[in-house]
């Protein structure tokens, strides 16, 4: 199966060797196996709360990527339980990816990780499916510090990258500032869909996240005026 654009625009946020990397959510586990076939870490760890889904994927692995001590690949583990139960290694660098699931389901997984892990760094890369903007409150209230981040569109639908760690200095933007390029037509057409979603929320008070994308959105027409 062919890897999406978003999960390969994942794949190359991974620069480094890490001690453990783990896949949350993994689904068919396809980028996990792109992460085990370049040997990004000392174990990749599969992550997912299905058995069925952990089962089929634990069996394709053995077939296409088992591990011997000649291979050049990272050794792997599947894991079917709650991320939000993850406990991470105290010992090495620790990345954890969550990718492909909903932003409100990304905090509540991440208050679980927090809980059970609070004497431990680590860095994170998210890519949620919506509510964005709450959880980027989130992440940032949760002392996560911004490594990178990255805007990419694939069939008609925009994901948000976010690179993090909790050792990270960079302050995290609630409306992603370092990952906007408003001269592409696509960065732009993002940001008018979601400043229309906003708008569409409607109610008694204005969203904070409409005025703030707003914000943006008046900046760049002065830049470019």
């Amino acid at each position: 199966m062919k890897t999406s654009k978003r999960l390969t625009a994942i794949n190359q946020h991974v620069i480094k060797h890490y001690q453990d990397i783990w896949d949350c959510c993994c689904d068919h586990g396809l980028l996990g196996a792109e992460l085990v076939k370049r040997n990004s870490a000392s174990c990749v760890h599969f992550v997912d709360c299905v058995p069925q889904i952990c089962q089929q994927l634990e069996r394709q692995l053995q077939q296409h990527l088992a591990y011997s001590s000649s291979s050049l690949t990272s050794p792997w583990q599947v894991h079917c339980q709650d991320v939000a139960q993850l406990k991470l290694s105290k010992n090495g660098s620790q990345l954890v990816i969550i990718a492909g699931v909903g932003g409100e389901l990304c905090i509540q997984l991440l208050k679980g990780i927090l809980e059970h892990n609070h004497a431990v760094d680590f860095e994170l890369i998210i890519c949620p499916v919506h509510y964005q903007y709450e959880l980027r409150q989130f992440l940032q209230s949760n002392g996560f510090g911004l490594i990178d981040e990255q805007l990419i569109e694939e069939n008609r639908r925009y994901y948000e990258i976010l690179h993090l760690s909790t050792t990270a200095n960079s302050p995290i933007s609630h409306v992603g500032d370092a990952m906007w390029d408003l001269s592409k037509p696509e960065h732009r057409a993002y940001l008018n869909k979601t400043i229309a979603h906003y708008c569409r929320m409607g109610g008694k008070t204005v969203h904070p996240a409409l005025r703030a994308y707003e914000t943006l959105q008046k900046k760049s027409s002065l830049d470019n005026s």
